[in-house]
Formats: C-alpha cells, sequence, structure tokens
C-alpha cells in the first residue's frame, strides 16, 4: 500500500448504531475520511511507539490514525473559533485553555500505542501544536497505600487512583497553569517512582490516558454528584473489543514479557520469569479472571457510550469500525 496517501472521499457508509448517539463507519469508508491528510509516521517511529506485542501497522496507522487525527484537529479548530467568540463577546482577553483528549479502554487493548500515535500525528500537523501525554498510572495509590487499603489486588479499579490529585492535575493544566507535574510510575516495579515527576508546560493539546477516564461522578451520600475527570476532556476515544480478544492479547503478552522485562531482576515479576509457558499461561489467566476481566467488564465497558469515537477492534487486533458520536 502507499502510506502517503489514502483514496479519495467517496459516499461513506454511514450507518445510524439503533437508538443511540452514534453513527458506526466501516474501516475502508473510515479510511476515505483521511485524504491529503500528510503521513508523518514511518516504520521506526512506530516501532518505537507500538506498545509490547502490539502488531499495528502502518496500513492501520493510515486507514485509522489518520482520519481521526482529521477530525480532533477539525475539533481543536473549532474549539479555538468558539474561543475567539467567546472572548469577543465578553470583552475577555484571557489565553485559550489547552484542549484535552481522553484514551480509554483495558489493559492490553492497546490504548497506550492509540495514545502515543495521536501524540505523534497531532504534534506534526501543520500548525504543529504542542501535544503532552500522561497516563493516569503515575495517580494510582503507591503500593505501601492499596496494601494499607487493602486494595493492593484491585490495583487499576477506579478506587486504586488518587482521583482527587489525577482531577486536580487536569484541572491545573485546563486551567492554564505555566507548570504542573504529575507522579510518574514504574511498570518494572510496579510502584510509583518516589521524587520522579513529569512535567506539562502548557501545552496546546493534552492526552489523557487510562483505564477509567470515562468514568462518571461517584454520587455522594447526600445523592448530589461532583465534577468527573471526563467534564474536562473536548475529545475522548475508546479502544474496545470482545472480552475473549483482550483476554487472549493480555496472556500472550504475559507470555512476552515472561521472556523479557519480567527477567529483569528488579522486575517486581521477576517470579514470573521461571515459569513453564504452561504454568504462565495458566497464571496469566488466573490473573486476568480475578482483576483485569472483573475490572473491564464492571468498570471500563460500562464507559465506552461516554466516548466521542469508539475504535473496535477485530480477533486479529486490526480496527474493523470506529463509531463517532453525533453533534
Amino acid at each position: 500500500m502507499n502510506h502517503g496517501a489514502v483514496a479519495p472521499p467517496g459516499p461513506a457508509d454511514l450507518r445510524e448504531v439503533g437508538q443511540s448517539p452514534f453513527v458506526q463507519l466501516r474501516r475502508a469508508d473510515w479510511a476515505r475520511l483521511a485524504a491529503s491528510t500528510p503521513m508523518t509516521v514511518d516504520e521506526q517511529t512506530l516501532n518505537q511507539l507500538r506498545g509490547q506485542g502490539d502488531p499495528t501497522s502502518l496500513d492501520e496507522v493510515v486507514e485509522v490514525y489518520l482520519p481521526l487525527t482529521r477530525l480532533i484537529s477539525k475539533y481543536v479548530q473549532h474549539t479555538g473559533d468558539l474561543y475567539r467568540a467567546s472572548n469577543a463577546f465578553l470583552g475577555l482577553s484571557v489565553r485559550r485553555t489547552p484542549f484535552v483528549i481522553g484514551v480509554a479502554g483495558s489493559v492490553a487493548v492497546g490504548k497506550s500505542t492509540t495514545a502515543r500515535l495521536l501524540r505523534e500525528l497531532l504534534a506534526n500537523l501543520p500548525e504543529h501544536p504542542r501535544v503532552s501525554l500522561v497516563t493516569t498510572d503515575g495517580f494510582l495509590y503507591p503500593n505501601a497505600e492499596l496494601e494499607r487499603r487493602g486494595l493492593l489486588l484491585r490495583k487499576g479499579f477506579p478506587e486504586s487512583y488518587d482521583r482527587r490529585a489525577l482531577q486536580r492535575f487536569v484541572v491545573d493544566v485546563k486551567s492554564g497553569l505555566p507548570r504542573v507535574e504529575a507522579p510518574v510510575y514504574s511498570h518494572l516495579v510496579y510502584d510509583i517512582v518516589p521524587g520522579e515527576q513529569v512535567v506539562v508546560e502548557q501545552p496546546d493539546i493534552l492526552i489523557v490516558e487510562g483505564l477509567n477516564v470515562l468514568q462518571p461522578a461517584r454520587v455522594r451520600a447526600d445523592g448530589t454528584a461532583g465534577l468527573a475527570l471526563s467534564d474536562f476532556f473536548d475529545f475522548s476515544v475508546y479502544v474496545d473489543a470482545s472480552v475473549d480478544d483482550v483476554r487472549r492479547w493480555y496472556i500472550d503478552r504475559f507470555l512476552m514479557l515472561r521472556e523479557t522485562a519480567f527477567r529483569d531482576p528488579r522486575s517486581f515479576f521477576r517470579r514470573f520469569a521461571d515459569l513453564s509457558r504452561d504454568e504462565a499461561v495458566t497464571r496469566a489467566g488466573e490473573i486476568w479472571d480475578s482483576i483485569n476481566g472483573p475490572n473491564l467488564v464492571s468498570n471500563i465497558a460500562p464507559t465506552r457510550g461516554r466516548a466521542t469515537a469508539i475504535l473496535r477492534k477485530a480477533a486479529d487486533h486490526s480496527v474493523e469500525w470506529v463509531r463517532i458520536r453525533k453533534l
């Protein structure tokens, strides 16, 4: 395939999704929407952006992520138009706030690759916006605190995050503060890294990637609800797939890590490196069935309908259709 161009746009096969706020496009129709969008990712860059074991190809970038980047750029543009019109109407001269994108989905579904690709493609738009990416892993409570709360085996569930600190971080960035810091999480040691921070300095676009970023606001004991993190998003993406497929991808990734990262003496999962293949498959399945699967079914998947765009993956990890929220 010619990675520098996409077939010219034609009549898209738009399908109404029942009585829902979404329209659905087959991949081929979605791909046509990227016509004239420059391809700025090569194979070497893609190798650096892909997650462990993620098979995302350059064709996938062209046919799925270029159209998504083009759509997001239109949202950014028109949000800017609204900003200028609002300032003129109110007689204000305040700085435009960053455009915030949320990326959600299960463990092992490929949301980290999606977020990194969006950062790369958006940063290379003709306007060259400043794009920052932060993952919510840094806002997990440290292992010692999770253990104190009895939550160590529920890491990744909504209650395992310092949600107040995460929301304050996004509010501070969205408010235009010149420098905002976020904690750093190490997947190697499976814990927060003391004293390390990611620094975000007034980006034009902020991408927030995490399992539960589309969670609705919690209802208080008195029946009222506060703000949710997603209230500060201007656009959001949910990376979707069947539970059975994601479970299989998780086990495949576990087996790959058993041969690589788990062998590092510093790894929290070093004890799994010496398992036989059958033992590793069994152990990975147990972890999925007791932690990641229940979290997906109970907490993550129910937020799918809150997204602006849904990317649905087939069994081979390729995106087969896209749903876009109607305006």
